[in-house]
């Protein structure tokens, strides 16, 4: 599938004022980190996450006779298609998996969205999608193998770049490969020689386990303190994996007690409340697995977490994922 800066262009034209311009700041994490390390803070957008820029070019990029939309979701990609449909005034029903926390249901219900949970996976809750479209006339749109959908993330490639030319890194939060793809076609048609980083969550990494395998390929999904990552690619995936392939520089991947870290030095360095997929980028520095060579950003993508969790981190508890449990540790600077 063709796919273009174009694309990106007139995204950033369909979003104007209702999802873009959000705040590029200096993190005082970059001192110890020995160059300077900027955050593109997402969270302020109206849904408190990235997601809303690709659910608002994909939805009001639809026909005017749409009977509504649909999608499956972790969270994030449901508030911005359920936000973005009640602005155009179309039916939402959002289908999310039993891992899904529940503050990000309730997110989505908040929004007036119908939501169905379904299954212990992003596959199971896109087969119901699917099903939706199918039986229901629908409108299925991916959380990141639309090209709409990336067309809207890559805004922040461009917001990136024009607040910033001189940047050497961007590190990219990676799951299906939307935000990836489309910020690294953005920041490369605009500087080659930028280095563009995916980073992931070790258990569960599906893009990372895709592009290792040569082609789409299923993982099992377990609770992640970045559950935003979590999910599949799809596997007729048609978009993001062939652009991730091609762009992103390098994949890095992260552990839970890594990420528990990030959060714990983001909240306590600059003051930043945010979910666990945020951080990766942070995490994967902290832990030496990047070295920093110039100017850097990250993506500070979400701020849609269960509070409770937040907090234990912030306390030094243990955290119980699943079978997993990540040990507590008292943040020192």
């Amino acid at each position: 599938m063709d796919f273009s800066l174009a694309h990106i262009l007139a995204a950033r034209r369909r979003i104007a004022g209702i999802a873009d311009a959000t705040p590029l700041v200096p993190s005082s994490l970059g001192d110890r980190f020995g160059a300077e390390f900027l955050l593109k803070l997402e969270i302020v957008q109206p849904i408190g996450a990235f997601k809303l820029r690709g659910a608002v070019n994909a939805i009001f990029n639809l026909p005017a006779d749409v009977a509504g939309v649909t999608c499956c979701s972790t969270g994030n990609h449901g508030r911005g298609v359920a936000y973005a449909a009640r602005a155009r005034g179309v039916k939402a029903v959002i289908c999310m998996s039993h891992l899904a926390p529940t503050a990000k249901i309730a997110g989505v219900r908040a929004l007036g969205a119908e939501v169905r949970i379904v299954g212990q996976s992003q596959d199971a809750a896109q087969a119901e999608a699917e099903r939706l479209v199918a039986e229901s006339g629908l409108t299925d749109i991916s959380p990141f193998d639309d090209p709409d959908v990336v067309a809207g993330q890559g805004t922040i490639g461009l917001e990136l770049l024009e607040a910033r030319p001189d940047l050497d890194t961007i590190l990219v939060p990676l799951s299906g490969g939307g935000l990836a793809g489309g910020v690294a076609v953005a920041a490369k048609r605009i500087n080659p020689d930028i280095r563009v980083i995916g980073i992931s969550m070790d258990r569960g990494a599906a893009m990372h386990a895709s592009i290792q395998a040569g082609h789409p390929v299923e993982v099992e999904e377990v609770p992640s303190l970045a559950d935003s990552l979590g999910g599949g690619i799809g596997l007729r995936n048609r978009l993001s994996f062939a652009l991730c392939r091609e762009h992103l520089d390098q994949i890095v991947l992260v552990s839970e007690e890594e990420i528990y870290r990030a959060l714990q030095a983001i909240y306590y360095e600059d003051r930043i409340v945010c979910e666990g997929a945020c951080v990766v980028g942070v995490a994967a520095v902290m832990s030496g697995k990047v070295q920093l060579t110039g100017p850097s950003a990250t993506i500070i993508t979400g701020r849609n977490l269960d509070m409770r969790v937040h907090a234990d981190i912030m306390a030094g508890r243990d955290v119980v994922l699943g079978d997993h449990i990540v040990k507590g540790h008292r943040y020192e600077p």
